[in-house]
């Protein structure tokens, strides 16, 4: 199969892939679950493709998935456990290079409301304007950087709660 062409409509969603890809994990918490909320908001895109209009496709998209992930939490009730056997045969992740920081790192950002994430992972991480996280959240300006100054705060008063000081040497 051919890769579309990068000025076509196909094109730019599939160069948009990363960023949703990341943007949807840091919504659901999870691999699994960011991973099916990426496939629902490509296969929207899609099918809705006659309904944009040429403007802001990352916009658009991100409006999308937003959506999405807020109308499936609403009629979703907690997820059940697994058992231990149904996951046996599950391949083990990566470890990162630093378990504990990164332990630290997802503790202070799960931490936040999913609000206060959104904004935080829009415009820290994606690099989006605080005027296309407004747009793609349906949220005023002020509101962006109000929770965008929040989320650093708490995010940073958490990993400083955390801190663990090293020991000098006698001289």
């Amino acid at each position: 199969m051919k890769t579309p062409a990068p000025e076509t409509f196909e094109g730019q969603i599939l160069a948009l892939l990363p960023s949703l890809r990341r943007y949807s994990r840091s919504l659901t918490r999870s691999d699994a679950d960011g991973e099916d909320l990426l496939q629902d908001c490509v296969e929207k895109v899609l099918t809705r493709r006659g309904q944009w209009r040429g403007l802001n496709l990352r916009g658009w998209v991100l409006t999308i998935m937003t959506n999405l992930y807020r109308n499936g939490r609403r009629g979703k009730t907690r997820d059940g456990l697994v058992e231990l056997g149904a996951a046996e045969n599950l391949a083990a992740s990566e470890p990162p290079a630093d378990p504990l920081e990164r332990a630290r790192l997802d503790d202070a950002l799960n931490s936040l409301s999913e609000e206060h994430r959104a904004v935080l992972m829009l415009v820290v991480i994606e690099g989006y304007t605080y005027g296309e996280v407004a747009a793609a959240l349906d949220i005023p300006i002020g509101t962006v950087m109000s929770r965008l100054s929040r989320a650093r705060r708490r995010v940073a008063e958490r990993l400083k709660a955390d801190n663990i000081i090293t020991l000098r040497r006698p001289k």
